[in-house]
């Protein structure tokens, strides 16, 4: 039987977001990305993520930007390329699952803002999480794109994500795509699972990897040769290390063949030497790490992402531990499986991270419980895909195991929305700022005060101008 037809690879950029959150904690400012915009449009990008993940707290919490003003911005500038964002599920942008009602208005307003294509994830591959923001974005007409959050482990079978696969499909999706967060899968894996995908659905696929364990790029490349749609990257200055794979390199290596996505490299030279200065600002200041550039085997071995390693060795220098760093490491693995061997990203990675850091520094295992764990042995985060170990579940619930839930959460939740509206009504100068309360209401809070403070300042000047205070 002849081969078929490959197809060229579509690239999405990521620059704009995960690279940047990925290398430099997510502080890009939108000045930084203004001036560029106009060349990046002409690339030919599938998409370009530019929103969701940690950039909304990051903008409101570090850089006192509006992460509203921000996306009508881009859309302003990105006249041909879709725009694309990171949505956690139930959980939105925030930590907390919230209600449907706060789910659907923030999915209507990121669209309504700017926003083409919502990549859905939730940290349990648990699809109940998922199915209001997919409802809500078809509603909304935008593109729904559900991620499968990629982990190892006895559970997680080439049938197991075929037939997640299939239930994506039948919830309303528009693409799939496999969520790497933290560098696990291999050329021939993911050969294997793309191949696998393709024969259980007709979605488009996209796969999203970080270069942590050092396979990315050819994972990529067995991939797009199996029939991979997608692939994410990011512009070389920031590429690499616990971001992803650069985009020039990525389109020199099918350049020729069927699936060259035909960039034009000089366009991407310009594009790279706008950011160079910015990576090498980051460096000097300490922004920039040089420890997140490199290789990190350990991913592979211990399968921690590189966010999840950062945070702990920062637990363990507060307590004066950070001899036992190995210990900890030799622990995740452990208490992932006591929780039912959840994937590891945002926010189950956090919660086994720390929870083996007290297991380790308490010297008895479960001694303390951090709240997190407990919410998730009672089945707040939603069902895992193996049962929790029943000792620990005695030992952390005691009694408190009858009240488990097996529902989905938010099935519990009354609507919150007017709740949340009349909690901030004296902060609210545009509708968008309900959700920004919503996910986070006190830095919310500070960056309103802040906003207040400005538009004081401008008044005055103007006052004075109008005045004859200052020339014209």
């Amino acid at each position: 039987m002849a081969e078929q037809k490959r197809k060229p690879v579509k690239i999405t950029e990521t620059i704009l977001r995960d690279a940047h959150q990925s290398l430099i904690a997510t502080r890009m400012t939108t000045e930084q990305m203004l001036p560029i915009i106009d060349k990046m449009d002409k690339v030919g990008y599938n998409a370009v993520e530019c929103w969701g993940g940690a950039t909304f707290d990051a903008s409101l919490r570090f850089l006192k930007e509006d992460p509203w003003e921000r996306l009508r911005k881009l859309k302003d500038g990105f006249k041909n390329t879709k725009l694309q964002m990171l949505f956690r599920g139930q959980n939105i942008l925030g930590y907390r699952p919230y209600a449907d009602d706060v789910v659907e208005y923030f999915v209507q307003k990121s669209i309504a803002n700017g926003i083409d294509i919502i990549r859905i994830f939730d940290c349990l591959n648990d699809l109940r999480n998922l199915q209001t923001a997919v409802t809500a974005t078809n509603k909304e007409k935008g593109h729904a794109q559900v991620a499968l959050s990629y982990t190892l482990g006895d559970a997680y079978t080439l049938a197991y994500w075929t037939d997640m696969a299939k239930k994506i499909e039948e919830m309303g999706a528009n693409s799939i795509c496999i969520k790497d967060m933290a560098g696990l899968l291999t050329p021939y894996k993911a050969e294997e699972l793309v191949k696998s995908l393709k024969s259980a659905t007709s979605l488009p696929i996209e796969l999203h990897t970080h270069y942590t364990s050092g396979v990315a790029s050819m994972t990529y490349l067995k991939a797009v040769e199996a029939g991979c749609d997608i692939i994410d990257t990011a512009m070389s200055p920031f590429a690499l290390g616990t971001s992803q794979p650069a985009t020039e390199v990525m389109a020199e290596a099918f350049r020729g063949t069927e699936m060259d996505p035909g960039f034009d490299q000089m366009l991407l030279k310009e594009i790279a030497d706008y950011f160079r200065p910015m990576r090498e600002e980051a460096l000097k200041s300490g922004l920039l790490n040089p420890k997140v550039l490199g290789v990190d085997i350990q991913t592979l071995l211990y399968q921690v992402p590189g966010g999840m390693l950062s945070n702990m060795v920062s637990q363990l220098k507060e307590q004066n531990a950070e001899d036992k760093y190995m210990d900890v490491l030799e622990e995740i693995p452990r208490v992932r499986k006591d929780l039912g061997e959840p994937p590891l990203v945002t926010p189950s990675s956090q919660i086994v991270g720390t929870q083996a850091v007290f297991n380790v520094l308490m010297g008895e295992r479960y001694k303390v419980a951090t709240k997190e764990t407990k919410d998730v042995l009672l089945g707040k985060y939603g069902q895992t895909v193996k049962p929790f170990n029943p000792e620990i579940i005695d030992k952390v619930l005691g009694d408190e195991k009858k009240n488990a839930i097996t529902c989905r959460y938010a099935d519990l939740l009354e609507p919150e929305l007017h709740k949340i509206e009349a909690e901030m009504k004296q902060w609210k100068q545009q509708d968008e700022d309900v959700l920004s309360y919503a996910l986070f209401p006190q830095v919310a809070t500070e960056f309103f005060k802040y906003r207040e403070a400005q538009q004081t300042k401008v008044d005055a000047t103007v006052a004075d101008t109008k005045n004859g205070a200052y020339p014209v």
